[in-house]
């Protein structure tokens, strides 16, 4: 896929990933690095918790949904964040959930004081193969315009 730049991208434009499928040992693996709690480790300590089973870490699935962005969306030089306006896990993922990123640009705004540049602000729903949106986030970006050619041109 071709890298997008800020005058590749227009309001209410849609992104799709391919899916993720998430395995136990990748839960495990994870949480256990980065957010060892037994619900997240421990899959019979997990039955008698909270979300009794197995469940991803939501930094997890946060991380999960950043590689899912960085694939469906090839922002020229790469993604690079300006702050995020929401985050919200509105579903446990589990074992064997196959998720997916949509995106949608909210709002396109070039810089007036770095004219190389702009904020995409984007609205992320991460979704499992129900449908079932378990992750939402609002992240804004700093996108770069198309370098100039010849006389100043845009290319």
């Amino acid at each position: 896929m071709q890298a997008l730049y800020l005058e590749d991208l227009q309001p209410a434009q849609v992104f799709e990933s391919a899916p993720c499928t998430i395995t136990a040992e990748d839960i495990v693996r994870f949480a256990a690095e980065f957010d060892p709690q037994p619900f997240h480790v421990d899959p019979e300590a997990a039955e008698r918790g909270f979300f009794h089973g197995l469940c991803a870490s939501g930094w997890h699935t946060a991380a999960l949904a950043m590689r899912l962005f960085v694939e469906a969306v090839p922002i020229a030089g790469g993604i690079v964040g300006a702050g995020v306006e929401l985050l919200e896990w509105k579903a446990p993922v589990r074992p064997g959930d196959v998720l997916r990123l949509r995106c949608q640009v909210v709002e396109i705004r070039p810089s007036k004081s770095r004219p190389d540049r702009g904020i995409v602000r984007f609205a992320h729903e991460t979704l499992n193969q129900h449908g079932e949106v378990v992750l939402s986030q609002a992240p804004k970006l700093v996108v770069p315009r198309k370098p100039a050619v010849g006389g100043g041109q845009v290319a």
